[in-house]
């Protein structure tokens, strides 16, 4: 069944920009979606199946952009080894957060990664010399895979759109290895499933670092795609944003949060006329969703449309 829902996906992803060339929400706005499935889809994994939050997932997203902005401009460093430089800070940092960390629970939790998130915000902000400061880091250069240069809104959206269906394919393979079985035990019952013999903080530490080097990975593309970065594309708000995508698709859903990481890309972008309401109309959409989706939109309206299947074959069947 994953494997039909993922080739339905891959199949849209690809044919989009067949049957609507030169689209600007295609190409353009497609590219941002992308990047936002990628984020999600690794903070699903942390929040959907191991049931811990974090507020703090911009400051991966930051590390890799930074990592591949500061080494390829301050020091003409090939784009793929930056990127790499980038994963390896971002998970290293990772590891040696979740040890102290991933045992405390729930809003300590949050408030814990909350405190981490705003450290490397003020980090950004303040090491000028490195970062720019807040006026940020210009002239970054394009994409080079292998002497292949990715410049011009088509190129983008081709690397985008198979990074993202990488990180959709591996997200799908954890859920069904033996860490995804061990993940949505300790979700369940932490408890029982120590009683089970399952190492939970490993499983917690494993999965935080997974989830990282999804989000600088992420970081990475958009720092040369954007060809700039400033620590505002990397606050409190991008974190937030992250996890209402999340929650909006439904959590513990591969397919939810890429869905959800679309609609809310697209209402971002029907929304900049009301840029000043924006959280505004966010926090109504989630309570909107809570209250009459809670499980999200995507597994809500797959649970209804089976439901409207399974009744309209009854009633047939019945005639």
């Amino acid at each position: 069944m994953r494997l039909v829902g993922f080739s339905a996906f891959a199949a849209g992803v690809a044919l989009l920009p067949l049957l609507f060339p030169n689209n600007y929400f295609v190409t353009v706005v497609g590219v941002s979606a992308g990047l936002h499935v990628i984020l999600a889809v690794g903070l699903n994994l942390l929040m959907g199946y191991a049931g811990q939050i974090s507020l703090g997932h911009a400051a991966f997203f930051g590390m890799g952009a930074y990592a591949s902005a500061i080494l390829t401009t301050r020091y003409a460093w090939p784009s793929l080894l930056a990127m790499a430089v980038g994963l390896l800070v971002a998970g290293l940092t990772a590891w040696l957060l979740a040890r102290p960390i991933v045992r405390l629970r729930g809003h300590y939790l949050a408030m814990a990664t909350l405190g981490f998130g705003i450290i490397v915000h003020v980090v950004m902000v303040q090491a000028t010399d490195w970062t720019g400061g807040p006026d940020g880091m210009a002239g970054i250069p394009p994409l080079n895979l292998l002497g292949w240069e990715v410049d011009g809104d088509q190129r983008w959206y081709g690397v985008v759109a198979v990074a993202a269906l990488l990180a959709i394919w591996l997200s799908l393979n954890i859920v069904d290895s033996r860490v995804g079985r061990a993940l949505r035990a300790v979700r369940g019952s932490e408890f029982a499933a120590r009683m089970m013999g399952i190492d939970t903080t490993r499983a917690k530490t494993q999965v935080f670092v997974v989830s990282a080097l999804f989000a600088a990975f992420a970081g990475s593309l958009f720092a040369h795609q954007q060809a700039f970065v400033s620590p505002d594309s990397f606050n409190l708000l991008v974190s937030v944003e992250l996890v209402i995508m999340v929650v909006l698709g439904g959590m513990a859903s591969t397919f939810g949060a890429a869905c959800g990481a679309i609609a809310l890309t697209l209402l971002n972008e029907g929304l900049v006329v009301f840029e000043d309401y924006e959280m505004l109309i966010h926090g109504a959409l989630l309570m909107v969703v809570m209250i009459f989706l809670p499980q999200g939109l995507f597994v809500g309206l797959s649970q209804g449309g089976r439901r409207l299947w399974d009744a309209l074959y009854c009633i047939n069947k019945n005639r």
